[in-house]
């Protein structure tokens, strides 16, 4: 049956070995004293929880599911969900890269990435209910005013509050200038929300005392269209001067979705019927700051897949090893058996090595994110901190995009690798496939990213972040291109750079000219950029396992076959990207919309 081990090795590989986070961390003033020691106790720690905690709990949530009392509004999450949550706040987990200040315990982002990593693979449903909360006290603490911070942030913090993002509406998805919630000012200072929202993560639930929904909403004087969407939090429960809780807000979950996958995670359409409000940020202002949380949650929405990769590998691996069907086609394996274990099938193998290279690149993209984060909140460097920002908002779009996608395929072959048995329920497997599914359409749909990537990332500041990023990596191939061990990395990362500049180069002119050409090609553009990304960090990886993989570790060997891999088997698709994103957006708009 299903199991999880936390891939701490691999983790403290990327770490230690490829980043150097602890050299790095010593550079940020509020960091300095953490060491590798700290973040692998950490790490251990939380990986202990994941596995032992929250694992045990995916399947039986998942059959279970949620529970709505209509007359109470009240939603019950499926058994043992509550008392997990209840482990996970007084282990801390919730303040670990908090500020101090409201009572963080201020590590540094690269530690949560790991840690929801693990939970993700764990168990993405319950991992969704505190998912969001980190990413609504970020945006509470850069646009609430100090009451709010006050209020808010040291709950949120603590994890004895969660936090949701109420965006989309049943008329409006990711095209929020067309909501219709309205907020109206009343004589306290406050506002009065009325409206309906669906498809809210978390969006009720009593494992936490109180719920803080930010929420958008459009003013009576607003601006139409996005320009005049304001930010609102609206509380489930009322907060009282003392910081007690007082009576119900009347923001109710009018019904729960019947989803896919992700069944032990409450998604809630929200009904606001008069529900007190308080602004935040500036009027006609909300989105930008709301950015600040749908970041975050593009992000976290990557690190889902991306756990849901690596707990698939695991057990279509294991699964592969002992399962014997037919024999190998060059002649009996394990003569001593009817049959031989299906990982002697080449097909078996290239499943599971994309899952793994998947699962592995994913983790360094990952990880690496999470440090440039750490380094743009905590240098002492301006010029530092804009690159990173810059960087980050490059790669934002790929995190979430690129890494669904992945996880999307990875574990559909993780299933297929069982056979008739991935199909069924209690394995396990089909589970993950359901699971992954929302991931690849909430948060702004992966075409969105794609729109973002080409159309804002790299054609709107003509090209200068991608250019930026471009030199880490033609910087990477000069110093490593004389070494011969390095070229079946080196060269044709060499080449699919040169290559995406040319594309870059093309399309930007076609968009001139016609900007649906962006749109034709961006869904293939940021596959194609994705796999530069992963191809730069492959190539390091490989360059520092070479470098090891003489001390006998069988972890360095099985990096190298990995990376070998991955530049044979699954970077060559930029070849065929490359050429549909090149073939324009003619074939896709020629034909006139009655023949659909």
């Amino acid at each position: 049956m299903a199991h999880y081990t936390p891939p701490l090795r691999d983790m403290q590989f990327v770490l230690h070995e490829l980043l150097h986070v602890e050299d790095e961390l010593k550079r940020l003033p509020r960091h300095a004293d953490v060491d590798a020691d700290t973040i692998n106790a950490v790490l251990e720690e939380g990986g202990r929880f994941a596995a032992e905690v929250l694992f045990p709990l995916n399947i039986s949530g998942d059959a279970e599911g949620c529970t709505l009392d209509k007359t109470t509004h009240e939603v019950t999450p499926p058994k043992g969900f509550k008392a997990a949550y209840k482990q996970y706040v007084e282990g801390g987990w919730p303040a670990l890269s908090c500020d101090p200040a409201y009572g963080g315990q201020g590590l540094p982002i690269v530690l949560n990435q790991c840690m929801y990593e693990m939970m993700n693979s764990a168990n993405q449903a319950w991992t969704m209910y505190p998912g969001l909360s980190h990413g609504a006290y970020e945006c509470l603490k850069a646009h609430g005013t100090d009451e709010q911070k006050k209020t808010y942030l040291p709950k949120l913090t603590s994890g004895e509050w969660t936090g949701t993002m109420c965006l989309t509406e049943p008329h409006c998805g990711t095209d929020l200038g067309m909501l219709r919630t309205k907020a109206e000012a009343l004589p306290d200072g406050g506002y009065k929300l009325t409206g309906q929202k669906i498809f809210i993560s978390a969006g009720e639930h009593d494992m936490a005392d109180n719920i803080i929904h930010l929420v958008l909403a459009r003013l009576p004087d607003a601006p139409a269209g996005s320009k005049g969407i304001s930010l609102f939090v609206v509380p489930k429960f009322h907060v009282k001067a003392d910081g007690s809780l007082g009576e119900r807000n009347p923001i109710f979950c009018g019904a729960l979705e019947h989803k896919m996958g992700i069944h032990g995670n409450a998604t809630c359409q929200i009904n606001l019927d008069g529900a007190h409000a308080t602004l935040v940020g500036q009027p006609n202002k909300g989105l930008a700051a709301m950015f600040v949380m749908m970041n975050a949650a593009r992000l976290g929405v990557g690190n889902q897949s991306l756990g849901l990769t690596e707990v698939a590998y695991q057990n279509a691996a294991a699964y592969a090893k002992d399962r014997i069907q037919m024999r190998s086609l060059s002649g009996p394996k394990d003569p001593d058996k009817p049959a031989d274990t299906i990982i002697v099938h080449p097909d078996v193998r290239k499943m599971l090595l994309t899952a793994r290279a998947y699962a592995e690149g994913g983790r360094a993209l990952a990880i690496y994110i999470a440090l440039l984060i750490d380094k743009e909140l905590s240098s002492d460097d301006e010029a530092e901190r804009k690159q990173c920002a810059d960087t980050v908002a490059l790669l934002t779009p790929i995190v979430k995009a690129f890494l669904t996608d992945n996880g999307w395929i990875a574990t559909s072959h993780c299933m297929q690798v069982y056979g008739g048995h991935g199909y069924i329920h209690e394995w396990g497997m089909e589970q993950y496939v359901r699971d992954s599914r929302i991931n690849m359409i909430y948060e702004g749909t992966n075409t969105i990213q794609s729109l973002d990537l080409l159309g804002r990332k790299v054609l709107g500041d003509n090209g200068a972040k991608l250019k930026a990023f471009g030199k880490l990596i033609a910087d990477f191939v000069e110093a490593e291109g004389t070494d011969e061990a390095m070229q079946e990395f080196i060269n044709p990362l060499a080449d699919l750079g040169d290559k995406v500049t040319k594309l870059t180069t093309e399309l930007g002119m076609k968009a001139f000219g016609n900007a649906d050409e962006v749109g034709g090609a961006a869904v293939d553009y940021l596959r194609v950029v994705g796999h530069l990304v992963f191809a730069w960090l492959w190539a390091r990886m490989a360059k520092e396992a070479l470098a090891k993989q003489g001390s006998g570790d069988p972890f360095y060997t099985a990096k190298l076959h990995t990376a070998r891999f991955y530049f044979a088997k699954l970077l060559p698709e930029t070849a065929s990207l490359i050429r549909t994103a090149r073939a324009g957006v003619a074939p896709l708009m020629a034909m006139d919309e009655a023949l659909f």
